[in-house]
């Protein structure tokens, strides 16, 4: 393992800030890559449940968990650009999350956001097994980091997302949020 090119002398002492026990490049990698959580709120501040985040070797961040209490049908979700949660409108969360500077909906020719996911479909007893890919996201450090300061949320909105309309595809009001954690 290659070092540090300039050691910094105190003293008597040479410091190096490549100490014995700091990571390496591929270890600091490897632990923002494990994963992160959100754990979702409705409007009226109740537990609706939480996913597991992780990076997908084919690129992207998959969430994967199980949601329940939520009403039946479709719902459009997408990842928001501040990470913060007050109910009852969630308005906390920001615009989508956006870094690119983009349009609405992988249908917009100007699009997508980043935050932009596939639709979620309740069934009628108001659960819903969760598994889709962020493509245009990541969990490590870069523009598109969920894990960046000031941190990012999920939103899931009342209406299905139409996947064009600019800037949230008609989904509507918010219905349930949760700020992404490592």
């Amino acid at each position: 393992m290659r070092c540090c090119a300039f050691p910094i002398v105190v003293g008597v002492l040479t410091l190096s800030s490549c100490a014995p026990n700091s990571p390496s490049a591929e270890a600091q990698r490897a632990r923002l890559a494990d994963g992160a959580r959100v754990e979702l709120r409705n409007t009226q501040g109740n537990r609706v449940g939480s996913l597991t985040l992780a990076m997908n070797s084919g690129g992207g961040v998959q969430f994967t968990g199980r949601l329940t209490d939520l009403p039946p049908g479709p719902h459009g979700v997408h990842i928001h650009e501040n990470g913060n949660c007050e109910p009852p409108d969630f308005a906390s969360a920001g615009a989508h999350y956006n870094p690119s500077g983009k349009q609405h909906g992988e249908g917009n020719p100007n699009g997508p956001h980043a935050g932009d996911i596939a639709n979620l479909n309740v069934k009628a007893n108001g659960m819903v097994d969760v598994a889709f890919i962020a493509q245009h996201v990541t969990l490590l450090e870069a523009p598109n980091s969920l894990l960046k300061a000031g941190g990012t949320s999920l939103v899931i909105h009342a209406n299905p997302d139409d996947f064009k309309t600019d800037p949230s595809g008609n989904s509507g009001e918010r219905i349930a949020c949760g700020v992404i954690t490592r």
